[in-house]
């Protein structure tokens, strides 16, 4: 059975201020398991890699960017097939679950887990938990094979549906104990990835042999550690239809504007890529960077001289941006989702009516905007190419690491690299775009828009805003608490 340190972080610190965030194992908590050669050995479509099989040490650093007296920091376990799994091929009995909102590439990762496990592993048992997590325990399971899969990653959605909350980990665990299963892949975002870990936990204090899986999920990229998410690209992409369409909109009729709302609840990562991408976009608006309406230097005063300059303009706006400027009367009263997020009002929609509103009481100027909310067709589309060869990557090594009998981890790119990062810095905090960044400072010189931002309010976002980095930028409170941390010094 699992000992009282189960939800400590693993960490292995050598010498050089080397910091290994290492991901639990199976043989943590269930002694004397057997091994089997890996099947891959004898697979002719792998014979000619050249060093096939990932060394028991390697690892990938999570800055490349260092000083040359400073620490190497944190890393994370490779990504990747080992010479020895803990599962025999024909014991193997896998389920796949995905929850949350809609992702481009959903389909993708779901197909390339089935296909990975049968045809480098030679499992065929493969379930899909219909629904979400409810559906461990309240439907249905279906079936999944490479036939049912192949043509599935050139449609959007999930083919085997998804659901927000739901989630009872006694009863999940129960469901997946009667079943028989034994590796368990989760598809999600932030709430997800929390739950994924409860289980993780319930799993390990039965001492059950079930590796628990999970991929990251997120449109809006908003999962910390990882280089992005699957579907970010595509998201990216696609809006760039939703801003042109605006583009020819306002640019076609006198004083023009064209305000366009992309996802981002938290993070404006989508619009602000967007925003780069197109270059036809004047103002770009996100969570992280508080803006204002009226008086000196506010977004009012901004159109009004762009229209005068350009004639028209394109305002692109996440829709977590300006949650705090809507008046009490259009608050949701704190009300939230089955997955805990807090429900926004429709901001684009809100300042549409605030601009149409301003221009109409000044009588100065008569504009013409036209609102386009792009949201839900981006996300039931396929992914692109790029999005579908991610999530062959984050599919296979997720399978590879769970027949090398890893658990409690997510799959990830850090990097560049494929790695297995612990549940707990992935769901420790959320990813946002850092307004003190290089990157943001190139959208507002793409866009020429003001900051909104006093010199006091930089300053303090310079100080809110350091990077979490650990070790490499001293110590921050998550990094350094020791009650979280099962130390082990290599020296």
């Amino acid at each position: 059975m699992a000992d009282e340190s189960h939800s400590r972080m693993k960490i292995v610190s050598a010498d050089a201020g080397y910091v290994l965030e290492d991901v639990p194992h199976l043989t943590d908590y269930v002694p004397d398991l057997p091994t089997y050669p890996n099947p891959l050995r004898f697979n002719p479509a792998y014979s000619v890699v050249k060093q096939y099989f990932v060394d028991v040490d390697d690892t990938v650093a999570q800055k490349i960017v260092v000083h040359k007296d400073g620490p190497r920091g944190i890393h994370f376990r490779r990504a990747g097939p080992r010479q020895k799994v803990y599962f025999d091929s024909d014991e193997v009995h896998a389920c796949i679950v995905t929850c949350g909102g809609l992702c481009p590439g959903l389909n993708t990762v779901i197909r390339e887990i089935v296909c990975g496990l049968y045809h480098m592993y030679g499992v065929n048992k493969v379930l899909g938990i219909d629904g979400g997590y409810r559906g461990f325990y309240s439907r249905n399971t279906i079936p999944l094979t490479p036939k049912v899969v192949n043509d599935i990653h050139k449609r959007g959605g999930t083919i085997i549906g998804t659901s927000r909350g739901g989630h009872d980990t006694s009863k999940i665990v129960d469901s997946i104990q009667d079943r028989g299963i034994n590796q368990v892949y989760i598809i999600g975002g932030d709430g997800t990835l929390k739950g994924a870990a409860a289980v993780y936990e319930e799993v390990r204090r039965r001492g059950l042999k079930v590796a628990v899986v999970a991929i990251p999920k997120t449109i809006d990229n908003d999962i910390p550690v990882i280089d992005k998410s699957f579907g970010f690209d595509t998201a990216v992409e696609e809006a760039q239809r939703a801003i042109n369409a605006a583009h020819v909109e306002a640019e076609s009729a006198e004083n023009g504007v064209g305000v366009v709302k992309l996802m981002g609840r938290y993070s404006g990562f989508i619009a602000m890529y967007a925003t780069l991408a197109s270059r036809d976009v004047d103002c770009c608006l996100i969570p992280e960077s508080p803006f204002y309406l009226e008086g000196k230097g506010g977004l009012f005063e901004y159109i009004e001289k762009r229209l005068k300059e350009n004639g028209h303009m394109v305002i692109v706006i996440a829709e977590g941006a300006g949650q705090e400027l809507l008046s009490e009367s259009l608050q949701s009263g704190g009300q939230k989702d089955a997955s805990g997020n807090k429900l926004l009002q429709d901001v684009g929609l809100w300042i549409s009516d605030r601009i149409k509103h301003h221009f109409a009481k000044q009588r100065k100027m008569v504009i013409t905007l036209k609102y386009i909310d792009p949201t839900y067709m981006i996300r039931a589309i396929p992914s692109n190419a790029s999005d579908n060869v991610y999530c062959t990557l984050l599919a296979q090594s997720a399978v590879h690491g769970a027949m090398a009998g890893y658990t409690g981890y997510t799959s990830g790119l850090v990097n560049g690299r494929q790695t297995y990062i612990p549940f707990k810095r992935v769901t420790e905090r959320q990813n946002k775009v850092v307004i003190t960044d290089r990157m943001w400072a190139r959208v507002l010189s793409s866009t020429n828009q003001p900051s909104f931002l006093v010199p006091k309010e930089v300053d303090e976002a310079k100080k809110e805003e350091e990077p979490p980095t650990g070790l490499l930028d001293g110590e921050n409170s998550k990094d350094g608490d020791q009650s979280d941390v099962c130390q082990i010094n290599h020296n």
